[in-house]
């Protein structure tokens, strides 16, 4: 193969150095504790992301959690004895006569005979004898009525509606907790 010869140029003159490769430089040299240092920080923060993300996997942590609502402190209620509601008596158990019962206790509490409306439930199996009101402005006189009536839950509903939206009414039903079936006997001394 032919040889070509080119032109010389300034880079074919160089100064003569005893250096060869003088563009290479050294590496310096680390010292031991610097690795050592570099690779226990290493470690530490893997070791930490590891343990944060088995957690997050887990899900024993969250990120962005929900707030959890705050239940508002609900208003305490004085029961108030007030004879101008009538009264419906609803006997929901199977034994007969609680609800002409319960209803000569109202009258004795002050209730006239005609304001007290004893009847029989279409159920035989309620639970907890309920005194129910209509409206919220309704609930002291239905704690009253229960405290008349020697103790009874208290519930709003819109199921035993008067008949005429004027009637302030409340609505006793009787439950099997008043029959004796279902209350509890008092252990004797």
């Amino acid at each position: 193969m032919p040889r070509t010869s080119y032109p010389r140029d300034r880079f074919d003159d160089l100064p003569d150095a005893d250096r060869v490769g003088a563009h290479r430089a050294e590496n310096p040299r680390l010292r031991g504790w610097v690795v050592l240092l570099w690779a226990a920080l290493a470690t530490i923060v893997l070791i930490a992301v590891g343990i944060f993300g088995t957690l997050l996997a887990s899900g024993r942590i969250e990120l962005f959690p929900t707030p959890e609502p705050t239940v508002a402190p609900t208003a305490e209620i004085t029961p108030v004895v007030d004879t101008s509601y009538q009264v419906v008596i609803l006997n929901a158990t199977p034994e007969q006569g609680l609800a002409t019962q319960m209803k000569d206790v109202v009258v004795a509490a002050g209730w006239s005979d005609g304001s007290v409306l004893p009847s029989d439930a279409s159920a035989e199996d309620f639970p907890e004898t309920t005194v129910y009101y209509l409206a919220p402005e309704d609930q002291a006189a239905a704690a009253g009525l229960a405290d008349v009536i020697g103790g009874a839950r208290v519930e709003q509903s819109e199921v035993y509606q008067p008949a005429s939206p004027d009637t302030k009414q409340l609505t006793v039903v009787i439950g099997l907790d008043r029959t004796a079936a279902g209350q509890t006997p008092t252990p004797t001394p």
